[in-house]
């Protein structure tokens, strides 16, 4: 097994996100950005990231001007995520396919990716599509979410010609029914439900607001809100993961690499044990850096 770790603090060396973001040249496309914009007690300007207006206006911004996007919108119940974390995850699995291209990332349409759980925000495909210009399928179980997925899809040409999206009907399976026969994928990713029920996900929000000095009343707003199949499943992270390690020995063939986030270092050991206990032929590990978080990358193959 391989241990790959960020260096401390630090974003992957090809985020586009390392340093403060350029406010100035951010509100140029999305003007209401410019009403969330405060100064930090250094002088610098920032936004109030516990505002879900904020980070969605600053998100919408990040994409026009970085990620090639014409249009982005986000329901007000649908997950908005950190973009510099979900850009370090596609720029780790790009260095994870250079190893089997001679060192040299892999660009192009050719590249097949399989993204469990693209969410309304289609934020992985954003951004593969931007940077190497993967095509990729992804699986999505709301219907709502698909909707607010293929409006955004349709309403940009760079990723209507490398984005498909396929309905999961049934929410125990994580591939099944998804992978076609005949398919070949370079990489399957996914960004897991974290919590165990709703109940769970609010309380950690409630918590998160009142570390962050917020007033908390009543039912607490979530900063990156999220959908219930986006934040919590029967189990948690840890259950849905060793779900997905089992479903993935049935299409062994038919990928080279199957990965996921891991938010809670604790599910690290079980899950690794039961690869090891698969006997796959490679398990990775890689640490991701943004600021003081540390998230991590499992991989592995057969």
């Amino acid at each position: 097994m391989k241990d790959t770790t960020a260096k401390k603090g630090k974003l992957h060396i090809r985020n586009r996100h390392t340093g403060h973001y350029d406010f100035d040249k951010l509100k140029i496309y999305v003007e209401e950005l410019e009403g969330f914009i405060v100064k930090n007690p250094s002088g610098i300007d920032t936004i109030d990231f516990s505002d879900p207006e904020a980070v969605l206006a600053l998100n919408k911004a990040i994409l026009m001007k970085d990620y090639k996007m014409k249009y982005w919108t986000m329901e007000k119940t649908n997950l908005c995520p950190p973009i510099p974390g979900r850009a370090d995850y596609v720029h780790y699995l790009a260095d994870l396919l250079a190893e089997g291209n001679n060192g040299k990332v892999p660009t192009g349409k050719k590249v097949k990716i399989l993204d469990i759980g693209i969410g309304a925000n289609v934020i992985f495909p954003v951004i593969g599509v931007a940077e190497y210009g993967w095509s990729f399928v992804g699986s999505e179980l709301d219907s709502v979410s698909i909707e607010t997925a293929s409006r955004i899809i349709d309403n940009n040409a760079h990723l209507k010609s490398n984005v498909i999206i396929r309905r999961q009907m049934n929410k125990r399976n994580v591939l099944h029914s998804i992978i076609k026969e005949g398919e070949y994928y370079d990489l399957v990713m996914c960004n897991p439900p974290f919590f165990k029920s709703r109940e769970e996900a609010l309380a950690k929000t409630t918590q998160k607001l009142r570390n962050l000095g917020k007033e908390v009343n009543g039912k607490p707003v979530q900063n990156f809100r999220g959908q219930n199949n986006e934040l919590w499943c029967d189990g948690g992270e840890k259950s849905f993961v060793t779900n997905y390690i089992y479903e993935s020995r049935h299409y062994k063939r038919q990928a080279v690499w199957f990965t996921t986030l891991v938010s809670n270092k604790d599910n690290l050991r079980p899950l690794q044990t039961l690869l090891k206990k698969l006997e796959v032929a490679e398990v990775r590990i890689i640490n991701m850096a943004q600021g003081n978080k540390v998230s991590r990358i499992l991989a592995w193959k057969y």
